[in-house]
């Protein structure tokens, strides 16, 4: 956007010394929509901090939209999970259309068959022999539908044995009937049973924080579970979001970065009873190695944490997901403890399961400590005030051993000339 409101100007300023000097015109060059768009009113503040854009919300919804699909015809081969995946409203009203459409289409056939044969014309004839005793029209016909494919058998209205056609039908609508209820009422038993539900009591921390711990920089966020009911073989994987141009000038606008939260050590799976604090290690695999205090607020990145595991009263598989983006990663901060050991038992009072108080952490970046580590060969669990008081302690002692070999030197020539003179 900067470039081009540049380019603009400069056009302009072009223009308009071209009207002076001659009748021909420069028109300025049509920006795409996106540009225009992005176009700030005030010229002072084109070049201001744009508000990062989520591609997973807080409530673990991709902020994804598909658009322009035009290969429809894939949600109707499946159209099971296309069912279970519809809102509430309409997968209720597509329940009640497909049992309302084959009992109004199976009762019309009834009425068929009776029509055809002459039943309607023999209504009270004790002589004649009809398809469906006690049927005299559409309506009767559309309930004998209804206590077929549903199998009350109220005993009313029941199928005679001189009708061939009407056996067949019979078995048809008992057929197709068992497979509409199979279908839709495993789609309907489906989708209460979905796990989303589960995950809901799922928590994720409002923050994430970065500060030291066991002398290293971390990256470290915290997940709870509210039920009493846990979730068997849970696992907890991070992911890093941020637009990447490759060395071939390929820009990728959403490059996906795996952050390492203790997959070879098998931290990441995790015995989730009470609140954790999940651990990334900033070290120089982690995509933060470079990042310091002062240059986290100027990235854009977003980082997607997932916790997947199997519900313990169904066995299905949940997954609860959450986000991260700069603003919400606290630099210097660590988590207040939640768990305390009462009487025979440990609580956990999630009152306090978001909040976080300030310690004392570097501002530098996990490299730059590192490199101050290696220069000065002590621990990274040292401040940058030590280092710098010790250096200046040391650059003091050097300059007063200085001064002793000057005085010594000193001291040595008058001597020397002491001698000459004798």
């Amino acid at each position: 956007v900067c470039l081009f409101l540049m380019a603009a100007n400069v056009l302009e300023e072009d223009s308009m010394e071209q009207d002076i000097e001659s009748p021909v015109t420069i028109h300025q060059p049509k920006l795409p929509k996106q540009a225009r768009e992005d176009l700030p009113k005030n010229l002072n503040k084109e070049c201001a901090k744009r508000k990062i854009q989520r591609y997973v919300r807080k409530d673990g919804k991709c902020n994804v939209h598909h658009g322009n699909v035009r290969e429809t015809y894939r949600y109707l081969t499946d159209i099971f999970t296309t069912l279970v995946d519809l809102k509430w409203r309409f997968n209720l009203l597509i329940f009640v259309m497909v049992y309302t459409v084959t009992w109004l289409f199976f009762g019309m056939i009834w009425w068929l068959i009776a029509y055809m044969r002459g039943d309607m014309d023999h209504i009270g004839d004790s002589t004649w022999t009809p398809c469906v005793s006690n049927l005299n029209g559409f309506v009767s016909a559309f309930l004998f539908s209804i206590e077929t494919e549903t199998t009350i058998g109220y005993g009313y209205r029941v199928i005679t044995d001189k009708c061939p056609e009407g056996i067949i039908l019979l078995l048809v609508q008992s057929v197709l009937g068992s497979i509409v209820n199979a279908f839709m009422v495993g789609c309907m038993f489906v989708k209460i049973s979905q796990p989303k539900k589960r995950a809901e009591t799922l928590v994720f921390s409002t923050n994430a924080v970065i500060s030291m711990r066991d002398g290293k920089l971390c990256l470290m966020f915290r997940v709870g579970d509210l039920r009493n009911s846990h979730i068997v073989e849970a696992s907890i994987r991070a992911k890093l979001i941020k637009s990447k141009q490759t060395k071939e000038g390929e820009f990728i606008p959403l490059n996906q970065t795996d952050i390492n939260v203790g997959y070879y050590t098998g931290d990441d799976r995790l015995f989730l009873v009470s609140p954790l604090i999940i651990s990334h290690e900033i070290n120089q695999q982690s995509p933060f190695w470079e990042i310091s205090k002062a240059q986290l607020p100027k990235e854009e990145l977003e980082i997607v944490v997932i916790l997947e595991g199997m519900v313990e009263a169904t066995g299905m598989t949940c997954q609860a997901r959450s986000s991260y983006i700069t603003s919400e990663i606290l630099w210097g901060y660590r988590f207040t403890p939640v768990l305390t050991l009462e009487d025979g038992f440990y609580e956990v009072d999630y009152n306090s399961f978001h909040e976080t108080y300030e310690t004392n952490t570097p501002v530098y970046s996990a490299k730059e400590l590192a490199e101050m580590a290696s220069r000065a060969e002590l621990p990274l669990t040292w401040s940058v005030s030590s280092k710098l008081d010790q250096h200046a302690e040391l650059e003091t002692e050097e300059e007063e051993k200085n001064q002793e070999d000057q005085n010594e030197r000193n001291g040595d020539v008058a001597n020397l000339e002491n001698e000459s003179k004798l």
